[in-house]
């Protein structure tokens, strides 16, 4: 990485103003780089930056990633994209486009200015698993005509467009695959399940389970994550990955109600509806790679987690 005056490094982050992009942002901060956040607001949302207000090393910028951006960084963290189903089916086609043509983009710009770039991938790719739990080396189960579609093939596209610039141009790209991430921030109405619920129970409504429950997922608390992709960016020119990151540990839907019920307490109940389409029915990392070649492993415990998630979004519903 090329290092500005004074060792100072600037760094783009698009999606800088979303539910990761903000804590990769304080944690970039933490470390002394000067910070470039790019979003067009389409699911982000800018309370998420209000702490850093004035902060003299930090910048934002309005910017749809589907058009060119010509800006002079140091290292780039491509994390545009609506990640939610509820805001990725909204526009579907806008979704593929901001994982295609952002990818095309953000690789233009490090092709340009000669620098590493981390892009924010997703379990996503690998579908309807059939391998449990999934490596990196599963090329997964995915239908590409679904109405989740338009972000799990789109990730897979921008997957290609990434390792194809490393092999034809030599770009040093990091890819890592996200499993699901949960923590303070997250918005209240984006339709995952750890936000759902907690949001549900804190209200007094209903806490709404699709099909019996019995799907299982691993859940990653945002800070464990945010390491994971420092030290994937540290990690030379010669790590590409694709990388998983997440937690290993597996928990049904069910489970995880009433574990947040349990920590919320009230009188929600449980109550069931029909599974959405092309939903998994598993969901669990394989992270013998992080560990290996990162030195990664989550630390944060699913409990510790869900508590401090919950006093955040109890914060979030008692001012709403």
């Amino acid at each position: 990485m090329v290092q500005r005056p004074y060792g100072r490094s600037r760094i783009l982050v698009t999606g800088g103003a979303g539910f990761l992009g903000s804590h990769l942002i304080d944690r970039l901060l933490e470390r002394g780089s000067e910070v470039l956040c790019v979003d067009n607001l389409f699911t982000g949302d800018k309370s998420n930056l209000d702490h850093l207000a004035g902060h003299p090393r930090f910048e934002f910028m309005r910017h749809d990633v589907c058009f060119p951006l010509y800006v002079e960084v140091d290292a780039i963290y491509n994390l545009a994209c609506p990640a939610s189903p509820i805001h990725y089916q909204h526009d579907p086609v806008q979704t593929t486009k901001t994982s295609v043509l952002g990818a095309i983009n953000m690789l233009g710009l490090a092709k340009r200015v000669k620098v590493p770039i981390f892009h924010a991938s997703t379990s996503e790719v690998y579908g309807d698993p059939t391998v449990h739990p999934q490596p990196e080396s599963y090329w997964g189960n995915v239908n590409p005509i679904g109405v989740r579609s338009c972000y799990d093939e789109g990730k897979r596209c921008a997957e290609t467009l990434f390792f194809d610039y490393q092999r034809q141009l030599g770009i040093d790209v990091k890819v890592v695959r996200i499993f699901n991430t949960y923590g303070p921030r997250m918005h209240p109405s984006d339709g995952r399940v750890v936000s759902n619920f907690i949001v549900q129970a804190l209200r007094g409504e209903d806490i709404t389970i699709y099909g019996e429950g019995l799907q299982t997922r691993s859940f990653c608390y945002v800070d464990d994550l945010i390491e994971g992709f420092v030290r994937f960016m540290d990690a030379g020119p010669d790590v590409h990955g694709p990388i998983n990151i997440g937690n290993p540990n597996e928990f049904t839907i069910r489970e995880l109600a009433e574990k947040v019920l349990e920590k919320v307490g009230g009188r929600s109940r449980l109550v069931n509806r029909p599974l959405p389409q092309d939903d998994p029915t598993q969901r669990q990392p394989d992270i013998s790679l992080a560990r290996e070649v990162l030195g990664w492993q989550p630390k944060i415990e699913l409990d510790e987690g869900l508590d401090r998630t919950i006093a955040y979004f109890r914060k979030v519903v008692e001012a709403g």
